[in-house]
Order: C-alpha cells, then sequence, then structure tokens
C-alpha cells in the first residue's frame, strides 16, 4: 500500500497527496500554520513542529490553492505520526469508550479492542457475538479523525449489523464522517494504481 507522503519525515513530493482532501475551514489547527517558501525547492514538501507552531516548506513557484492543498496534506500527516507514536491497544480501548459515551450514549461496549495485522482488505471488523473490536495496523498512520472514524464505525456495528439506514444515523452525529470517508478513500485509490503492488477496497468494507 503506498503511504502519504514521507514515511519517516514529514517530506513528500508533487502528486503524493491526490486524492487526499484538505480542510479549508480547519482554522483551529491552521491558525498556528506558518508557510515559508523557498526558491531553492524544487518539488518537495516538508513539515516540523516548532513551539506550539506548525512550520510549512514549499516550494517559490507554488500557487496559492497548491500551498492551501499541501498544508492540509502535511497537518494530516503531522497529526498521523503522532497518534501512532502514543496510541496503543490500552489508549485505543479508552478512546472507543469515550467515542462510545459521547456518540452513541454509551451503549456500544466492547469487550475488546486491539490492533490486529492481517486486515489487508478492510480497515476495521468486529464480531457482535463477541463484542470485539479490531482494527488494521494500517491505520497507526493516519490522522486521528480517521482512527475514531474508524472505531465510531465498528462501535456502532456492535448495535447495528449491516449497512442499512439505522446504521448511518448512527454516524451522522460524528461531525468528521464525510471527511474521514474521503481521506480513507483517497488512500485506497492511491493503492489501486497500476504500478502498486496492494490494491485496497472500499473503505467501508469491514463489518
Amino acid at each position: 500500500m503506498r503511504n502519504l507522503p514521507g514515511d519517516g519525515d514529514v517530506t513528500g513530493r508533487d502528486g503524493y497527496g491526490r486524492g487526499v482532501p484538505s480542510d479549508p475551514l480547519n482554522s483551529v489547527n491552521r491558525s498556528a500554520v506558518e508557510v515559508r517558501r523557498s526558491a531553492r525547492r524544487r518539488r518537495t514538501v516538508s513539515a516540523y513542529r516548532e513551539g506550539g507552531r506548525t512550520i510549512v516548506l514549499i516550494p517559490a513557484r507554488m500557487s496559492a490553492a497548491e500551498e492551501d492543498r499541501w498544508v492540509g496534506v502535511m497537518l494530516d500527516k503531522l497529526a498521523a505520526q503522532e497518534s501512532r507514536r502514543r496510541l496503543g491497544d490500552g489508549e485505543l480501548e479508552e478512546r472507543a469508550a469515550r467515542l462510545s459515551t459521547r456518540y452513541l450514549e454509551g451503549r456500544a461496549r466492547p469487550s475488546s479492542v486491539r490492533w490486529v495485522t492481517n486486515q489487508n482488505t478492510r480497515w476495521g471488523s468486529c464480531t457482535p457475538a463477541e463484542g470485539s473490536i479490531r482494527l488494521s495496523h494500517r491505520l497507526q498512520g493516519m490522522p486521528g479523525y480517521v482512527v475514531d472514524y474508524v472505531l465510531l464505525h465498528e462501535l456502532a456495528h456492535l448495535l447495528v449489523p449491516g449497512h442499512g439506514a439505522r446504521f448511518w444515523r448512527l454516524l451522522e452525529c460524528y461531525p468528521r464522517t464525510e471527511r474521514a470517508r474521503g481521506f480513507l478513500e483517497g488512500v485506497a485509490s492511491a493503492a489501486r494504481l497500476p504500478h502498486l503492488a496492494e490494491g485496497e477496497r472500499d473503505a467501508d468494507r469491514g463489518e
């Protein structure tokens, strides 16, 4: 599966972020962003945290629209790296409990929530009879709101097995549902490019 810009550092090249939606209204995150243009940069974009600010370095030739798109991509990438460093199975269970309380009135009570490495065609799965939820390890490199969406998706399946209207009504209360779905669809689309070995199925495959 192809990753987003820079797997180990936060550096990407033109085209890596295609299909990954940014959120131009995300003023909470972007209010502390400083964009620095450099004539020496040809194609690379990088970002890092500096105190309470996020510094994004881009080529001087970039248009305003390209700058806006790349700021969104790099903010998501930084958030993903930070999420990956701090989320273990214990934190995942705590996160699931908070999501259930906030969005499902605490009705979804999983017996276990854990990362697994054997899910290559789905982001998450659950077994309602056992109350167990499993998330693919591939989510560990994604933004927190995406992990929350997949967790909430599986929590909702503990209450409603299928993907009917009743199921989707449960997810309407999560404000980043569409953004998270768009992010996952972008990752899945990138993975289906002809030169890639592994394809991904639709983001909502996983019951």
